[in-house]
């Protein structure tokens, strides 16, 4: 299932979605195994912003009957405390590293941009979209004058793989896909969480710390699978299928509808294990069909 993506060689389709896996943990719990049997073919680090930041307050998480809405907001140590104390850990894990990175504006994901992309450790960055722009107040990756923008201002700082991270919260996601394969991007990945929230059945008030929250999981799964289908009719970019994967059944459906890489998230919190078990399966299935 060895499989080509952005000059990278991956031994299989299967990644991680950022910020679902946290493999510094993860080793510290497996040890040697984890290195041995690392579940996903590339792994993707969390969300790291210019600055620190401790996320939402508590409550952060709701168990939804068809999977889960979180409102973590994206707690990290920033861009210095990430290149101390995180690259070095993920740098010692057997498969390329892509780094997510997100900014409130051109200036703050150009800054990060600059900083990943002299890094050899990283074969690859994602920019995480679904944030503002604090200079006109729209969301960047909602909006393909605001992606294109970006994206000028920022793939000539980095010779490396650009992965736009789609918001599935936009009017027309396939025109801003688009806008992105327009101004540089080597691929996308989507989709990310849809927004929801949930309320407290005692007060009635939000449940969730952040009031609102991103729903993921296998309740979102079919409007992946439209949104992937819809963006891969538009581009000739690779794509990251993403949303409610939980079986190698689920990934095949990702790489029918136009994905070459299936990433695995919610079902990860579930099972630490399942990136390698849905690799398993689609291999499988796929010694048995044609794509």
């Amino acid at each position: 299932m060895t499989v080509e993506f952005c000059g990278l060689q991956l031994e299989h389709p299967i990644i991680n979605g950022s910020g679902t896996f946290d493999a510094i943990a993860a080793h510290r719990a497996f040890g040697a195994e984890l290195i041995e049997c690392f579940p996903f073919s590339a792994f993707v680090s969390k969300t790291v912003t210019l600055e620190p930041r401790q996320g939402n307050p508590p409550p952060r998480l709701w168990e939804l009957a068809g999977g889960l809405m979180n409102s973590i907001g994206l707690p990290n140590k920033g861009l210095t405390g990430y290149l101390e104390h995180d690259l070095p850990e993920l740098a010692r894990l057997p498969v390329p590293l892509i780094v997510n990175v997100m900014g409130f504006s051109r200036h703050e994901v150009a800054r990060l941009v600059e900083a990943f992309g002299d890094r050899a450790e990283v074969s690859a960055l994602e920019l995480n979209v679904s944030c503002p722009n604090v200079e006109t107040g729209l969301t960047m990756g909602a909006d393909p004058h605001e992606i294109e923008r970006l994206l000028t201002h920022v793939r000539p700082l980095t010779a490396k793989p650009l992965i736009v991270k789609l918001t599935p919260n936009a009017t027309d996601v396939p025109a801003v896909a688009l806008a992105a394969e327009h101004a540089g991007a080597d691929a996308l990945s989507l989709i990310n969480t849809l927004k929801g929230m949930a309320l407290d059945p005692a007060t009635g008030q939000p449940w969730l710390g952040g009031t609102t929250g991103g729903v993921s999981g296998p309740a979102v799964r079919p409007i992946a699978l439209a949104q992937v289908h819809a963006v891969a009719q538009a581009v000739e970019i690779p794509i990251v299928g993403m949303g409610g994967v939980q079986r190698g059944v689920d990934a095949l459906d990702l790489l029918r509808a136009g994905a070459s890489l299936v990433a695995v998230g919610t079902e990860s919190f579930r099972d630490p294990a399942a990136g390698s078990r849905v690799a398993k399966q689609l291999s499988e299935l796929l010694a048995n069909s044609v794509l």
